[in-house]
Parts: structure tokens; sequence; C-alpha cells
């Protein structure tokens, strides 16, 4: 593989959204920043939505690794094509309640119960549901239903709805208008600028070289200009593009990424597209 090549630990331009390759461009900190306040103040729902591709999956990870354990449970729901009985129980599984199978009035009084518990001993339960835009009018109608669970002076439930622009005109629709003004903390993502994706690149294959010190391979400034000219500076491209530079750096045994190679890349990915 052409990541022990140029002496890497890893491949460094993964799309998998792994947390440890974050790299907060200071939007992302802001992003970040409306995500802890919402929760911390307890203000019931949060939104963050942001085009294909630009780190939302990747910040939410992120985001469970600062709400440690025991001050928070968490749940994450990744897919949201579910019926309403089918979220209540994967939700309820997510926070690793035991249950056997029930219906959905059985759902809500465990989840009801775990919630009141943990409460009572002073830590907050946090539902991220990824990939909102997907979800149903129903299942968003039962999610503002889920909110209505609290106490005579705070909800039990803090619910962040995470999506793509599609997310925000759903919630424009009249039948979730309810939903829409409990809304309190909203955040847009935006794609990267020029200097953020030179910073990324440098950022990822920083994590994948570990300790080492020396810089076995690098992009030159043609290179990233192309790579941001082709990307937009959204972060899935950048990857793509990136890995196949690499690549293409392997097959001719260089260590710096030009415009050349770049190029390359983008093609193999227009012709694989």
């Amino acid at each position: 593989m052409y990541h022990e090549y140029f002496r890497l630990h890893e491949p460094p331009f993964n799309i998998t959204p792994d947390p440890r390759y974050l790299y907060l461009t200071g939007q992302h900190r802001e992003a970040m920043d409306h995500l802890l306040y919402g929760i911390r103040q307890r203000t019931g729902f949060i939104c963050l939505t942001g085009e294909v591709g630009t780190g939302k999956t990747t910040l939410c990870r992120a985001l469970l690794r600062e709400l440690h354990e025991p001050a928070y449970r968490t749940a994450l729901i990744l897919n949201p094509m579910l019926t309403e009985t089918q979220l209540l129980r994967a939700i309820v599984e997510e926070f690793g309640i035991e249950t056997k199978r029930r219906d959905r009035l059985g759902y809500l009084r465990l989840l009801n119960e775990f919630l009141l518990e943990i409460n009572s001993a002073g830590h907050d339960a946090v539902l991220i549901i990824d990939e909102a835009q997907d979800v149903s009018t129903r299942c968003l109608e039962l999610t503002r239903l889920l909110s209505n669970l609290e106490t005579e002076s705070q909800k039990l439930l803090q619910i962040c709805l995470v999506g793509q622009p599609e997310l925000r005109d759903k919630l424009a629709k009249p039948a979730l208008r309810q939903l829409a003004q409990r809304i309190t903390v909203r955040y847009h993502l935006e794609t990267m600028n020029a200097a953020d994706t030179a910073a990324y690149l440098r950022h990822r294959l920083r994590i994948a070289g570990g300790d080492d010190r020396d810089e076995p391979v690098q992009f030159d400034p043609g290179a990233v200009k192309e790579i941001y000219r082709y990307s937009r500076g959204t972060p899935r491209l950048v990857n793509a593009i990136g890995d196949k530079a690499l690549l293409a750096g392997y097959v001719y045994r260089t260590g710096r990424i030009d415009r050349r190679l770049v190029r390359l890349a983008v093609d193999e990915l227009k012709e694989a597209g």
C-alpha cells in the first residue's frame, strides 16, 4: 500500500468519519460550540445542517467524545429511515436500555423511566439523529413529543438533528411548525476556503504520520490550488482527490505531489464517477 511507501501509519484520506482526523476550521469550532452550548444549557432541540461531505458526521462523533459518561448518556441514530416504532426501539437500544419486544407505548415508558433515573443522578441524556433530512414527517413529529419528557424544571432529553440543507426546507413546512419553533440553536456548515483546504491536507498527513518529524510526502502549492479548484473545499472530495494523488505519487515514486499528479487523480475520479 502507498502509505507504507510514504512511511505513514495508515492512509490519511479515508472517507470514514474518524474523529481523530477532524480538522476544526473556524466554522467547525463555531459549530461545535453551538452544539455544546445547546446541550449544556438544556435548550431541548439543536439543528446542524451542511452540504454533503462537509464533515457533519465526523463532527457528531467528535461531539460524542466530548460528552463523557457518566455525566452524559448518548444515543446516535445513523439510519433514520425507520417507522415510528422502529425509531423508538433504536433509541432505546442505543441508550443501552434492556428491552424485550414491546409496542410504542412500552418503549416510551422504558425511555421515560431511564431518563428520570439518570436525571435524578444528575446526568444528562443526548440523542443525535444523523441524516435527519431523510426522517419522515411522522418520525420528526415523534421527536417533538419526546422533547415533552421533562421534569417541572428541565427537559430530560436534548435532541440534535443533523442533516443536509433539505432538512431546513422540511422543517419549514407547516406540518412541522411546532417542532421548528422548539429549535433554539441552529448552525449551517459551509465548505472550506482555500487556506483551510491547505491546512486540512497538512493536518491529515500529520495525523497519519504519527510521531515522525520529517515530511515524507507533501502537496506543493500548485497541487493544493488544483485540489481546491475541483473540490471547492468539500472535505469528502478533498479526501478522495488526496487519496488518488498519493497513489499517483507512489506509482511515479515521488514524495512531492504536484499539479500534474492531482489532475491525474481528478481524471481518474471523473472516469469512476
